[in-house]
This record gives structure tokens, C-alpha cells and sequence, in this order.
């Protein structure tokens, strides 16, 4: 009885010991995107631009992945001055980006931009009304002229200050799943690429066999990816903008949007985020995406973010 106790005891500790063993993290590779770059400036600020603030706090983000995740490989689509792939034409370079991602399968995507509104960084002068002045003048009034007071605007040249201001972290629109799908196709989940390899028992990545999105069940199946994906971008997003609120930066909150500029996100087989770390045309902002503190908080909030997010889905 005390020999089987003891069995059991040990049994229970071995099998304890083996399920406490932390599983392989899922998350494998992570890609930052610094935004712009060479030519493409990007949006301009009374003192920097875009394609400036985005290398440098890229940079710091790749850096702080690397130490705080060593296990996971941290990879740049932008490490230096100019467009990614040393392209000219910011269109290719966008390509490039994704094109990197999925080449490289990335696990999560990280884009970095600033953010612009109003008419000029900084603010703006515009004419205002500050006042009325009366006026007198002679009408006709049938056979007669009578007297008439009229009022006559003044103006003034008054400075407008950009006010807009704070962070937003965009996500693909839901409308453009279409093309989500076709990303997938070339950066599918390990597990898929053994299905599509299994009919003719090839292992070879370029003996890949990918999915026909003509076919209703190949496409459901992919969506089932992409809603999945979309689930994963919306939980990172959220993570990043309370991070800035914790630091007291000002949130707009998570979006998703489907103009041009975002275009990477929905070309990206994975969950994927564009981050506007504040507006660079106010200059509050400006500053503090100028300074050192400033941008060291932005990289603190978003590795922070990606532990949570790490923790639940990594």
C-alpha cells in the first residue's frame, strides 16, 4: 500500500513536472515597419517628418524586442534612412514591406507612422470676425433719399493652433477581407501547409500547394484565418492604445480604415497593426515624438502591450 502510495505520488509529480514544462511560443517572429522613408518624408512637422520619427522609434522597438524576447526573432522592413528594398517609388517600397513579411512568416506585424490634420503643422493664420462698424449711406426711397445705417464686418488676422492630437492604432477594414485572404495564400500557418502538401506527401516550402480562393470551401476555410487574424489585430491594437493611456497620452481609440496608406496591413498573412504614435503637425506631440523620453515610452507601451498580448496568444 505505502509502495503504490508512493508510485502514485511520484507518477503525479512526474506528470506535473511534464505539463508545467512551458509550451513553444507560437509567436515565432515578430516584423516592425518603420513607415516612409527616403524620398517619402511622409507627414511634416514644423521641425521633423514622419519617415524621421518612424526610423528612429523603430529602431528602439527592434532593440527592446530582441531583449525582452530573445526566443522570438525581431525583424526590420526599414532598418535605415531610405525606402525598404532601397526602392524609389514608395509604392514598391509598400509591396516590399509586405512582401517581407510573408516571405519572412511573420507572426505579427507592427507599423509605425505619425499622424497629420489642419492646414499647416503647427497652426495658421486665418481672417475673424471681431466686430461689426455701422455705416450710413443715401437710398432712394421713391422721389426721395433717405439716410440707411449699415454694418460692416471687422476683421482680423488671428493665429488658429493645430490642436489635433493623440494616438490611434489602425487595423485592416472588414470590407477589404478579400484581400486579407489572398495574403494568407502565401503565408499560411505551418499546420495548413502540411494539409496542402499532404496529397502528394511534399515537404518542400516551394512545392506548396496553395489554396484556390475561386473555391467556395478553400475560401471559407482561409476567412476562418482571416476573421481569426482580424480577432488577434483588434485584441494587440486595443493593448497598445491602453498602454498610451496609461502613460497619459491622449487615445482616438482603434480603427479600422481602408485608405491608401494602410494598404500593408491587409496585404500582411498575419495580425497586423499600424500604430500613429501621435499627431507630428501639433507641436505638443511633436515634441514628445522628438525626444528621447518621449520615444523610449512609445516602445516601452508597445512591448508591454505585445507581453499581454504574448501571454494570452503567444
Amino acid at each position: 500500500m505505502i509502495r503504490y502510495f508512493l508510485f502514485s505520488i511520484c507518477s503525479f509529480c512526474f506528470c506535473a513536472h511534464v505539463y508545467a514544462q512551458p509550451a513553444e511560443p507560437s509567436i515565432k517572429t515578430i516584423i516592425v515597419d518603420a513607415g516612409h522613408g527616403g524620398p517619402d518624408v511622409g507627414a511634416r512637422g514644423t521641425e521633423t517628418n514622419e519617415a524621421t520619427i518612424t526610423l528612429a522609434v523603430a529602431q528602439k522597438l527592434a532593440r527592446a524586442l530582441r531583449t525582452t524576447f530573445p526566443s522570438i526573432k525581431t525583424l526590420e522592413t526599414r532598418p535605415y534612412q531610405p525606402l525598404p528594398g532601397n526602392h524609389t517609388n514608395a509604392n514598391a517600397a509598400n509591396r516590399f514591406r509586405a512582401e517581407f513579411a510573408n516571405e519572412n512568416h511573420g507572426d505579427l506585424f507592427i507599423s509605425l507612422h505619425c499622424n497629420a490634420a489642419g492646414r499647416q503643422p503647427g497652426g495658421w493664420y486665418t481672417k475673424k470676425v471681431v466686430g461689426r462698424s455701422a455705416r450710413t449711406r443715401y437710398v432712394k426711397k421713391g422721389s426721395k433719399k433717405v439716410k440707411q445705417t449699415y454694418y460692416v464686418n471687422r476683421y482680423e488676422n488671428v493665429w488658429v493652433e493645430n490642436k489635433a492630437k493623440g494616438t490611434e492604432t489602425y487595423i485592416w477594414a472588414v470590407n477589404k477581407n478579400d484581400q486579407k485572404l489572398s495574403s494568407l495564400r502565401n503565408n499560411l500557418p505551418e499546420e495548413d501547409q502540411d494539409y496542402y502538401n499532404e496529397e502528394e506527401g511534399e515537404t518542400d516550402a516551394d512545392s506548396l500547394k496553395l489554396p484556390d480562393l475561386n473555391d467556395p470551401a478553400e475560401k471559407a476555410r482561409m476567412l476562418i484565418y482571416a476573421q481569426h487574424y482580424f480577432r488577434k489585430s483588434y485584441a494587440l491594437a486595443t493593448l497598445v492604445e491602453k498602454e498610451f493611456v496609461s502613460s497619459g497620452r491622449t487615445s482616438r481609440g482603434v480603427q479600422q480604415r481602408n485608405h491608401k496608406g494602410i494598404w500593408v496591413l491587409q496585404a500582411t498573412g498575419m495580425p497586423s497593426i499600424l500604430v500613429e504614435m501621435g499627431f507630428i503637425s501639433n507641436n505638443d506631440d511633436q515634441a514628445y515624438l522628438m525626444s528621447e523620453d518621449g520615444q523610449n515610452t512609445i516602445v516601452k507601451n508597445i512591448v508591454d502591450a505585445v507581453k499581454v498580448y504574448l501571454e494570452k496568444y503567444g
